[in-house]
């Protein structure tokens, strides 16, 4: 195990060091200059001289050669520094600890859902396979995979927020402020970040189920007269959840893939929304300190599941 960890804790700096390396360049890129954009929208509009621009340059070391930049950011990075905003003028840390608050509650809110709902709709597709249970499962799940988020969000938006009235359609409000509030307003972007999650999640709990029930084993304790529930959640759950744990590490990424799309749909003032807005704002730092953050963590939830997979089957060593 010692031997498998400190593998992969090199892979995932190696992952790290190339993820860096690409979104500190291919930003780059991008057409126009991030300082002429900040300025544009600034109250410095319509007086732009050379002189502010460079100063402007050497405030955020955009003066110097793009490797001498690549070196400095990475060395602020290890010092704990993510560096300041172009567009919000503010430390990008102060940034992220506003704003990731909020994208973590609609994640783990979605991934919660998506874990539950998906695990118990495959778990009965397969215990009443070709019954009229798995015979509506089944096709509906192979239509949620295929429903673009954005547009199920626009869709839910008209339906339940400007037609029925029922939810509200943007915003975002605490728990620990408005409790109600907050659950009414998550409802519909948990929904659209979790819907395609749950569909797979139930796919593969359903093939999953259906494998494992045929083994010798679940055949002998039919034979000593169990009961459907205790065969079922006593000796078949266990074994075809082990697929799942490894689905958990891919949903993640989805949820914070999906967060882009979600909060700027529902207006969220989340790290997604702020992604976008310095993408189309060129704020190099901001869009390099997410993108940095998201590998992180995908890589170290999917270092956990690894470590757990391990655990729960036996049968798997990491020598």
């Amino acid at each position: 195990m010692k031997t498998f960890l400190i593998r992969r804790v090199i892979y995932a700096i190696i992952t790290l060091f190339l993820v860096s390396l690409s979104v500190f360049f291919v930003i780059r890129l991008l057409p126009g200059d991030p300082l002429i954009v900040f300025l544009s929208q600034s109250a410095d509009i319509g007086a732009m001289p050379e002189e502010r621009l460079e100063q402007l340059r050497i405030e955020y070391g955009l003066d110097k050669p793009i490797l001498v930049q690549y070196k400095n950011w990475i060395a602020d990075i290890l010092r704990g520094d993510l560096g300041k905003s172009i567009f919000y003028r503010e430390s990008v840390g102060t940034l992220l600890r506003e704003r990731y608050p909020r994208t973590l509650h609609l994640g783990i809110m979605s991934i919660v859902v998506n874990i539950v709902v998906g695990i118990s709709v495959g778990l009965l597709a397969a215990v009443r396979r070709a019954r009229w249970p798995d015979k509506i499962i089944t096709p509906l799940t192979y239509l949620a995979v295929t429903i673009p988020t954005f547009w199920l969000g626009i869709i839910m938006i008209y339906t339940f927020g400007l037609r029925l009235g029922w939810l509200p359609i943007a915003g975002y409000t605490p728990p620990t402020k408005d409790f109600w509030l907050s659950m009414r307003q998550s409802v519909m972007p948990v929904i659209c970040m979790s819907l395609v999650g749950i569909a797979s999640t139930a796919r593969q709990m359903r093939s999953s189920m259906l494998e494992v029930i045929q083994q010798d084993y679940i055949r002998t304790a039919w034979s000593k007269g169990l009961s459907e529930r205790e065969v079922i959640m006593r000796h078949a759950l266990k074994n075809s959840l082990l697929p799942i744990i490894t689905m958990m590490g891919m949903s993640v990424s989805m949820v914070f893939g999906g967060s882009v799309i979600i909060e700027t749909i529902f207006a969220i003032p989340g790290v997604g929304s702020l992604m976008v807005d310095s993408i189309f704002g060129q704020d190099y730092v901001v869009v390099q300190s997410i993108t940095l953050i998201i590998a992180v963590i995908i890589l170290l939830v999917n270092l956990i599941v690894d470590v757990a997979y391990g655990f729960l089957d036996p049968r798997i060593r990491y020598d």
